[in-house]
C-alpha cells in the first residue's frame, strides 16, 4: 500500500494508475460523466476535485482510500494553518 502525503503524489498516483490500466482520459471522463477537458483539468490540479468525485475516480481506477494514523502526533494547539 502506498502512502501519499501531498497532492502532487496523489496526482501522480492517479495518472500512473490510469496509464497502467491503458485508459484514455476520455474513457475515464465518460465513466465519471464529465468532459475529457474537465478530466484533464482534474488530473493536472487534483486540489480542485471534491471528495465525492475523488472517491468515484478512485473507484473507476480500481483504487481505494484508506485512512490511518500517522506516526507523529497532531499539534496540540488548534492552529487553523494545519487545515
Amino acid at each position: 500500500m502506498q502512502t501519499l502525503n501531498t497532492l502532487t503524489q496523489l496526482q501522480h498516483a492517479i495518472v500512473d494508475r490510469r496509464r497502467k490500466l491503458k485508459l484514455s482520459q476520455a474513457t475515464v471522463a465518460a465513466k465519471l460523466g464529465i468532459s475529457q477537458n474537465r478530466y484533464s483539468e482534474l488530473e493536472t490540479s487534483v486540489a480542485n476535485i471534491d471528495a465525492d468525485r475523488l472517491l468515484r475516480l478512485l473507484s473507476v481506477l480500481g483504487l481505494a482510500l484508506h485512512l490511518g494514523l500517522k506516526a507523529e502526533p497532531l499539534p496540540s494547539n488548534n492552529d487553523s494553518e494545519h487545515w
